[in-house]
C-alpha cells in the first residue's frame, strides 16, 4: 500500500513559491528531503499527516526558498574563527593590543593571523597598521594581518621569513608597500601575498571543521542555504570533504578552485589535473563549480580605464597577460569544467570580454554559462551589451559597495562610486545576473543584500539610485537566478512539488517590512533538504 503520509508539515500566512503568477500558498509538505505538495488552505494537506509528522503551525510566518550567495568566501569565515578577532577594534593601540594579548598565549616562532573582515576607515587612524607597529604587538611571532582577499600586511619577523628586502623584485601582478621614505611597510597586494602566504602552516583539521561549521550555521542564520565560494585552494577543498563528511556544514557549498599564485598554462594543467578526482560528484550538499581567474585587483588596484582619483599616474593592476589568460582559460573549458573570472574595474571588463570572447570563438558549442565574469563592478552600458550578446553571466556584490564606498570613493572618485554594479542597467539589457555579497570585504545576509539593491544604501549614504531595483527582483538574484547560474533550477530556487526542501522562514513578510527594519532581518528558521540548519533552538 503506498505511503502517501509526510515528514514535515508548515502552514503560514504565505507560502512564495517564486513560480511566475502563482498566488501565495498557505501549507508545504515535505517527505525526504523533498517538498512534496503545497496547497492555498492552510488545512489542505492535513491528510497527509501521520504519527510520524512534524507539524509547524505558524499562522503569522512567511517561508521564502533558501537564498544563495553566489560570490562569497565561506573559506575565509570557517579559517578564521579562532583568529584574532581585530575586526572588533576601534583604532590602532586596540588593534595591536589583540595582537599582544594572542601573543602572550602563542608559543614562540608560531604565526598569528587575524580575521579579515576589517576596514581601515573603521579605525580612527583611517589607516592600515605598518609593519613597524605590529613589531610593537610582537616581534616574537610572524604575523599575518589579512583585510579581504586582496591585501596583507606583516611585522618584520614574516618579512624575514620570507626573505623580502627592499631589493625583492616586485611579482608580475602585485605590489610590495613601501613607506614615504622607500622603507618597506608590511603591504603586500595581490601577486606579492603569496611571498609570505605559502610559509604560513595550515590550521588544524579539527579546528577548520569547528570553524566551518560555526561559520556555515552563521551563514544559515542569515537565510543562506548554498554558497558559492569563489577562493577554494585544493587543499581547502579537502578540508571541506572532511567536513561534509563529520556533517558539519550547515549550507551547501559549491566551490570555485582557486588558480591563485599559478601564472601558466602549465600550471593550470597541473590543478586540473588534481581536480579530476572531484569531478563527478553529485552530492547535493558539496560539489566544485569550476575554476576562479582574477583578472585586476579590488578596492586598490582595479583596472580602470581613467587614472585613480588619488593617484593620477596610476589606473589600476592587470594580474594577468590577457594571452596568457585566454590560453588558460581554453585550458579549463576543455577539460570540461567552468570559469569563473574577477573583473573589477572597467578596463578589466573590457579586457576580460575580449578574452571570453576568443575563448568562444575557438571553442563552438560550449554549454552556456560556462564562462562568468565575477563583480563587473564598472560595467557601462556598451561592455554590459557586450556581455548579453556573448551569453556572459555576471554576479554582483552590493554588500561590498555597502561596506568599502567611502574606501572606494578615495581612490576612484565619487562619480564612478555610484556607478558600481549597476542593477538595474544589467537586468534592463537582459543580462544573466545573480547576486552575493563577496565577504569577508562585504557583510553576508539575505535581506541585507536585498536592502543594499534596492535602496544603493552605503556607509555613506546612497549612491548611484538610479541603479536601484525591487525588491522582487533582488529577492530572484538571490534565489531562481542563482539556481540558473549553480545549473540547479531543476532542484533549488522555487519552492514546488520535487524541489529540494531549501527554504526560509520569517516571523514577518520581508516585502511589506520598512526598508531600514528589512536591513537586519533574518529568518527564525532555515531549512536544507527538509532539515532545520538554523532554527530559534540553534540560535540559542
Amino acid at each position: 500500500m503506498t505511503d502517501h503520509g509526510v515528514d514535515l508539515l508548515i502552514r503560514a500566512a504565505a507560502v512564495h513559491t517564486l513560480l511566475p503568477g502563482q498566488p501565495p500558498q498557505r501549507a508545504l509538505a515535505v517527505r525526504g528531503d523533498r517538498i512534496v505538495a503545497l496547497s492555498p488552505d492552510p488545512h489542505g494537506l492535513d491528510a497527509r499527516v501521520t504519527g510520524r509528522t512534524t507539524v509547524h503551525d505558524l499562522p503569522g510566518a512567511t517561508v521564502l526558498p533558501a537564498f544563495d550567495d553566489t560570490h562569497t568566501h565561506l573559506i575565509f569565515a570557517g579559517f578564521s574563527a579562532y583568529d584574532v578577532p581585530v575586526h572588533e577594534a576601534h583604532d590602532i593601540p586596540g588593534f595591536l593590543e589583540l595582537i599582544r594579548e594572542r601573543a602572550k598565549t602563542t608559543p614562540e616562532g608560531e604565526w598569528i593571523r587575524t580575521t579579515t573582515n576589517w576596514q581601515e576607515l573603521n579605525l580612527a587612524e583611517r589607516r592600515m597598521p605598518t609593519a613597524a607597529e605590529l613589531d610593537q604587538a610582537t616581534d616574537r611571532h610572524p604575523v599575518l594581518v589579512k583585510r579581504g582577499g586582496h591585501n596583507d600586511v606583516v611585522n618584520s619577523y614574516a618579512l624575514r621569513l620570507a626573505g623580502i628586502t627592499e631589493d625583492t623584485p616586485v611579482p608580475p601582478g602585485g605590489v610590495i608597500g613601501r613607506d614615504a621614505d622607500g622603507r618597506l611597510n608590511g603591504r603586500l597586494i595581490d601577486n606579492a601575498m603569496g611571498l609570505v602566504e605559502r610559509l604560513v602552516p595550515a590550521e588544524d583539521r579539527a579546528r577548520q571543521i569547528e570553524g566551518l561549521r560555526m561559520a556555515s550555521g552563521q551563514y544559515a542564520a542569515a537565510g543562506i542555504g548554498t554558497v558559492r565560494d569563489c577562493m577554494v585552494s585544493p587543499e581547502h577543498y579537502a578540508t571541506l570533504l572532511a567536513a561534509r563528511e563529520a556533517g558539519a556544514l550547515n549550507t551547501r557549498v559549491r566551490a570555485l578552485i582557486s588558480s591563485f599564485g599559478r601564472t601558466s598554462t602549465t600550471e593550470i594543467e597541473d590543478l586540473l589535473d588534481t581536480m579530476e578526482d572531484w569531478r563527478y560528484s553529485a552530492d547535493p550538499w558539496l560539489r566544485v563549480w569550476g575554476v576562479k581567474f582574477a583578472l585586476d585587483g579590488g578596492l586598490e588596484a582595479g583596472a580602470t580605464e581613467e587614472p585613480y582619483a588619488c593617484d593620477h599616474a596610476f589606473s589600476g593592476t592587470l594580474t594577468w597577460d590577457p594571452d596568457a589568460l585566454a590560453e588558460s582559460v581554453e585550458a579549463v573549458v576543455r577539460r570540461g569544467w567552468r570559469v569563473g573570472t574577477h573583473a573589477y574595474g572597467d578596463r578589466a571588463v573590457r579586457i576580460l570580454l575580449d578574452v571570453y570572447e576568443r575563448v568562444l570563438a575557438r571553442n563552438p558549442g560550449l554549454p552556456a554559462g560556462t564562462l562568468v565574469m565575477e563583480h563587473g563592478g564598472l560595467a557601462g552600458p556598451e561592455q554590459r551589451a557586450r556581455a548579453v550578446e556573448l551569453g556572459i553571466p555576471v554576479t554582483i556584490q552590493q554588500p561590498l559597495l555597502h561596506d568599502t564606498a567611502e574606501v572606494e570613493e578615495g581612490f576612484w572618485g565619487p562619480e564612478r562610486v555610484a556607478r558600481l554594479f549597476p542593477a538595474r542597467g544589467w537586468i534592463d539589457q537582459g543580462a544573466q545576473v545573480s547576486a552575493g555579497s563577496d565577504f569577508p570585504v562585504g557583510q553576508f545576509g539575505a535581506m541585507r543584500s536585498v536592502w543594499g539593491m534596492t535602496t544603493r544604501q552605503t556607509v555613506i549614504g546612497v549612491q548611484g539610485p538610479e541603479h536601484a531595483i525591487t525588491y522582487d527582483e533582488a529577492v530572484a538574484l538571490h534565489t531562481t537566478m542563482a539556481a540558473r547560474l549553480l545549473d540547479e533550477e531543476h532542484l533549488r530556487g522555487t519552492l514546488t512539488p520535487g524541489h529540494l526542501a531549501d527554504l526560509t522562514i520569517w516571523d514577518r513578510d520581508p516585502a511589506h517590512c520598512p526598508s531600514d527594519a528589512r536591513r537586519d532581518l533574518n529568518p527564525t528558521h532555515t531549512l536544507l533538504g527538509g532539515r532545520f540548519v538554523h532554527s530559534p533552538k540553534s540560535a540559542g
